[in-house]
């Protein structure tokens, strides 16, 4: 399992990193300012960085400078200062991207995938399986019986995070969070819309509804 470092010091975003990042497979570990930050760091070997820029105490360029010292480690900086003079200083500390507030979860995610792979890491799960459907991570392709589906990007990312986790319930602020990025104001409804949708095209019970909670992957024989 990849292990991530959150260096984050607003706790409803370090929250949901830590919540996507773990179901997405990876192990994360959380820092609030740029001093606890490299004191984990130091502690423990990590697979990445989420780094912010604007941290209590030390800063992210700060941290940055401080990790490169030693390490070669990947580090995606977040911030909400999207300058282009900001971006050039956080290149030129050889950090590998730079992500602007307020983030899409899946494009994130999807930035995290490439950049580890970009590492050699091999061992990364690049196909899931559940029942009868595969989803192949890399291709962006869904099989089921080994016949393709045509999936939106949406139903993709969707029926991704429910075999990622099979047996957990997601809430429908859950899945808006995840999917439609946390600054999200639309209609609830709109998840309704695509879980109508991608079960229309599964032709079968894969995906089930948990009343008055969420959705969830379908158990064997529903």
């Amino acid at each position: 399992m990849k292990h991530i470092l959150i260096v984050e010091d607003e706790l409803d975003i370090q929250e949901l990193l830590r919540t996507y990042l773990e179901d997405a497979g990876y192990g994360t570990s959380v820092a609030g300012d740029g001093v606890a930050a490299l004191s984990m760091f130091h502690a423990q070997p990590f697979d990445l960085v989420l780094l912010d820029l604007m941290l209590p105490k030390i800063n992210g360029f700060g941290v940055c400078e401080l990790i490169r010292q030693q390490s070669q480690v990947p580090v995606i900086m977040l911030t909400a200062l999207d300058s282009e003079e900001q971006q050039l200083k956080g290149f030129g500390m050889d950090i590998d991207d730079y992500v602007t507030k307020p983030f899409s979860m899946p494009v994130l995610l999807e930035k995290i995938r490439v950049i580890l792979r970009r590492g050699g890491n091999a061992d990364e799960e690049s196909r899931l399986r559940y029942r009868d459907l595969s989803l192949d991570l890399d291709a962006r392709e869904a099989l089921l019986e080994d016949r393709p589906l045509d999936l939106t990007a949406r139903e993709f990312e969707l029926l991704h995070t429910f075999l990622a986790a099979p047996g957990r319930v997601f809430t429908r602020e859950m899945l808006l969070a995840k999917l439609w990025g946390y600054d999200f104001y639309g209609d609830e409804r709109v998840v309704d819309s695509h879980i109508k949708n991608l079960r229309h095209k599964l032709g079968r019970g894969y995906i089930e509804t948990v009343r008055g909670v969420g959705y969830r992957a379908a158990k064997e024989g529903l």
